[in-house]
């Protein structure tokens, strides 16, 4: 099994249906789905954070890539 783990869960992902650590069968299908999430994630979230995925061992994180100048810690602000 291959899980999509996301690192810090911001107040946009909150509000989502997405969901936190879906288990897939094989890595192609986690790899396709987590690269979907983060493109679902950077195209509708709030623009406050930008999404990234990496492998570790068998799981796909995402996870933020950096903040914006809007003085974000990067840690799910609330904010938005």
């Amino acid at each position: 099994m291959f899980k999509i783990i996301i690192e810090k869960e911001c107040s946009c992902f909150k509000k989502s249906n997405l969901v936190n650590g879906l288990e897939m069968e094989s890595k192609d299908e986690a790899l396709m789905k987590s690269i979907e999430m983060r493109n679902f994630m950077n195209d509708e979230f709030c623009g406050k954070h930008s999404f990234k995925v990496q492998e570790a061992e068998n799981s796909f994180v995402i996870a933020m890539s950096d903040s914006t100048s809007n003085g974000c810690c990067g840690g799910g602000c609330g904010t938005h």
